[in-house]
């Protein structure tokens, strides 16, 4: 019995939902593709970092460290965005207490592109969005008190995979998304067609 138990907490403790401190210093390359394979299927997403230095090196360091496994495609708006990054509270709030800066838009917000949602000054943390369409607007959009989302990425293969992503509840499940944290079962059980990203991968 000691020795199951044991075996059990050592697989708890290599869970990717695990969080490092260190983790947050790791640089990423000048350029790098992560892999998605979700519920669709597959997309790849490369990653250019001089558009988005910060931005960057946090999405390398999630996808590298598992963050995003098993999180749900949250909010899907036809034509505008697909956006995700939720997952455990515990893990989530780790992660935020090392913000990134905020900078500058070098790369618009065209069909495709990537960037991190925000909700005010050095909030981009964990979710990011996807672009449906060219969303120019989001380049000089000012919300509190900060101007522009900065894409520093796109879709370089499987932006069919992405398009198929469930739509059907619209706005709605973003609303609720907070219920993700507090009780993601029934968070699911009421939206349950949402699409999954069962695994991320750096390349």
């Amino acid at each position: 019995m000691r020795f199951l138990i044991l075996i059990a907490l050592i697989v708890t403790a290599c869970s990717p939902k695990d969080f490092d401190p260190a983790w947050t210093k790791e640089i990423a390359p000048d350029t790098f593709t992560a892999k998605f394979e979700t519920t669709k299927g597959e997309f790849e997403i490369e990653i250019t970092r001089e558009d988005s230095p910060a931005a960057a090196d946090r999405f390398y360091q999630l996808v590298k460290h598992g963050y995003f496994d098993d999180a749900v495609f949250y909010r899907v708006v036809p034509n505008f965005v697909a956006q995700f990054g939720n997952s455990d509270t515990i893990v989530a709030n780790k992660w935020r207490e090392f913000k990134i800066p905020d900078e500058p838009v070098r790369r618009s917000n065209l069909t495709g592109t990537i960037s991190f949602a925000r909700s005010g000054p050095q909030t981009r943390d964990l979710d990011l969005f996807i672009n449906l369409s060219d969303n120019e607007k989001l380049d000089s959009l000012d919300f509190e008190g900060v101007r522009g989302f900065p894409a520093f990425g796109r879709v370089s293969k499987g932006m069919s995979v992405v398009r198929q992503l469930y739509s059907g509840y619209g706005e709605a499940s973003m609303e609720a998304s907070d219920g993700f944290y507090t009780n993601r079962s029934e968070f699911l059980s009421r939206f349950p067609n949402l699409d999954k990203i069962k695994k991320a991968t750096i390349k």
